[in-house]
Order: structure tokens, then sequence, then C-alpha cells
């Protein structure tokens, strides 16, 4: 009885999890000038001077692909943004394109 109630917790839990990422997913609220305004404080532009390239959205993430008047790509990471965390989003965080996104911008050298 003990393991049949343990087993059915772990699948609870386990659709419960799944159905958060599709509800995340589904109700991004992050409009395109919402990202070029978020991403453009972090790369130092203004938003008028980046143009998005493409968007993913995965659970809470979003995905973008941004690129400036001056020619230059960037990769960006935006977190949040979607009825799971109220609308609210952290910080973009960006690179060049081709170079990895730095998941720990705060941590120390």
């Amino acid at each position: 009885m003990y393991t049949f109630s343990v087993r059915l917790g772990v699948m609870v839990m386990a659709a419960a999890l799944a159905g958060c990422a599709a509800v995340a997913g589904k109700t991004n609220m992050l409009s395109d000038d919402d990202i070029k305004s978020k991403s453009a404080g972090v790369l130092g532009y203004q938003p008028n001077e980046l143009t998005l390239l493409n968007k993913r959205v995965d659970g809470t993430d979003t995905y973008v692909n941004l690129k400036t008047k001056d020619g230059k790509e960037f990769t960006c990471l935006i977190n949040g943004g979607n009825l799971l965390t109220l609308g609210m989003t952290n910080p973009p965080m960006c690179n060049r394109k081709g170079e990895p996104v730095k998941a720990e911008p705060f941590k120390k050298k």
C-alpha cells in the first residue's frame, strides 16, 4: 500500500510539473517591443537600434536573436514574462552570436 501511494504521488507531481511548463510557454507575455527594450539596456543600445531576428519560448525561458544597426548579432535569454511569474522577468543574459550565454552573470571570478 505504501509503495502504491509513493508511486501515485510521484506520478501526480510529474504531471503537475509538466503542466506548469506547458502553461508557462503558452502564456508568455513578452512582446517584441518588450524584448527589444529589456535587451537594449543590457547590450548598451537603444531599442530602436535592435532588430528581433527570431524568438523561441521554452517553458519560462525566452531565447532571442537580435541584430544591431551596426551589424552585430547577439543571443539573449530572458527568464520569466509569463503567467507563472506574473509577467515579471529577470534581466536578460546576452552574448555575441556564437558564444555561450553566461547563465551565471553574478558569479565571482
